[in-house]
């Protein structure tokens, strides 16, 4: 077999990694449980190499995501739930139904009409979802309610965002960033007298409110708080780097430094790079 453009070809490979005894043994006992880590660990590459501008790194990624989606459909078609050309045609019937501006007749013409006009075709397809699933005998577990349309599968820094932006929508929300960093600065002293308590259980409590209160203010800067932690991991990476380097260029290793001698590099990275964060 050999490697290919047409779709067709990874579906025909698929196909024989999950055909039984002459196909792949690890491939064969995997099940949409077991594979739901890797799904989303691809996507998280695919946001990397975007990061890293690194075009032939995200190329490559987005062959491994579409890869766990042609796993996930060639195990639902296995299962008798649905096919790959299923999946294709649910998200062409979704981007067609949702995009009527460009593919029938629509009065939505600026960016906000289309933003409008996006958000009541998805509270349509909510309802009809919910009726499906109520058909079904589905458990909705969080799918109703304003808040239902928020996934409890996104990461947790992603949900919050997702739930705040959901709730800003019926006005649920702060007038101004200011008053959120009086939010935070309550939540920092209750996350202090948690940690006087000693109670673990208490202080993770508090320390998710502080999280949830920084995550809000970084919408209200559109500032994406996934993005911007990204951002910051990126720049410790750097940083630690120097200091590494810097010990091994002098002889020196991490273990027998000093974190006054680690410190003093830390600073010398940042004044290396020109800002004063972190």
């Amino acid at each position: 077999m050999e490697a290919s453009g047409d779709i067709r070809r990874l579906l025909e490979i698929m196909a024989a990694l999950r055909t039984p005894l002459t196909g792949c043994p690890w491939d064969l006992e995997q099940n949409f449980e077991s594979i739901k880590p890797y799904t989303i660990e691809e996507a998280y590459e695919v946001a990397d190499a975007i990061e890293r501008k690194d075009m032939g790194d995200l190329c490559e990624e987005l062959g491994d995501l579409l890869l766990q989606v042609v796993f996930h459909a060639r195990m639902a078609e296995e299962a008798g739930h649905f096919t790959f050309e299923d999946v294709v045609k649910a998200v062409t019937t979704k981007m067609i139904r949702r995009h009527p501006h460009v593919f029938a007749r629509s009065d939505a013409d600026t960016p906000d009409a289309v933003k409008l006009q996006w958000d009541a075709i998805k509270r349509q397809e909510k309802a009809e979802r919910a009726a499906r699933r109520a058909a079904q005998g589905i458990s909705e577990d969080f799918k109703g309610g304003h808040l239902g349309t928020v996934q409890r599968s996104f990461p947790a820094l992603m949900e919050a965002l997702k739930l705040q932006e959901q709730a800003a929508k019926v006005g649920f929300d702060w007038s101004d960033a200011e008053p959120i960093l009086d939010k935070i600065e309550e939540e920092i002293g209750e996350l202090r007298a948690a940690l006087k308590e000693g109670r673990r259980e208490k202080v993770a409590d508090e320390l998710g409110d502080l999280i949830f209160a920084t995550v809000n203010i970084g919408r209200h800067v559109k500032a994406d708080p996934e993005m911007a932690l990204r951002g910051t991991n990126t720049k410790f990476r750097r940083r630690f780097a120097h200091i590494e380097q810097t010990l091994a260029e002098n002889g020196e290793t991490l273990e027998a430094a000093s974190l006054e001698r680690m410190e003093e590099l830390w600073q010398d990275a940042k004044k290396g790079e020109g800002n004063s964060t972190l």
